[in-house]
């Protein structure tokens, strides 16, 4: 049963990796030099996701329409699992990693992240 449901989450979740192809969101368009001062600033900025998680499909859309440059980091297994886990306190994605000002902070739920990036950006 936990195969079936983790293959259903997956098929679904390529459905919506090719709809997200397919529909491109209008992008922010900024000047060249505004632009590099927010790549600047995003560059204390990192993106623990599931590559075909429905909620990192929907993160990721809002970092291309802002037009931010990110770095993504694959949560799936590995070592970004285990940063994840015992640094943000659990896996769980997306999770935005925030370094500001020497001080890291986790945030998590797309949401959250979104209207993080919207406020800023």
């Amino acid at each position: 049963m936990r195969l079936i449901l983790k293959l259903l989450r997956e098929g679904s979740g390529r459905i919506l990796i090719f709809l997200d192809w397919m529909i491109k969101p209008r992008v922010v368009q900024r000047s060249s030099e505004k632009q590099l001062q927010v790549d600047n600033q995003t560059e204390s900025l990192k993106l623990y996701e599931f590559y075909a998680c429905p909620f990192c499909i929907k993160t990721r859309r809002a970092i291309k329409r802002l037009n931010l440059k990110l770095e993504t980091r694959n949560a799936q297994q590995g070592d970004f699992r285990k940063e994840l886990e015992l640094n943000g306190g659990k896996v769980q994605v997306p999770c935005l990693r925030i370094d500001y000002a020497g001080e890291v902070s986790w945030l998590y739920e797309s949401d959250d992240i979104i209207n993080y990036l919207e406020k800023h950006f």
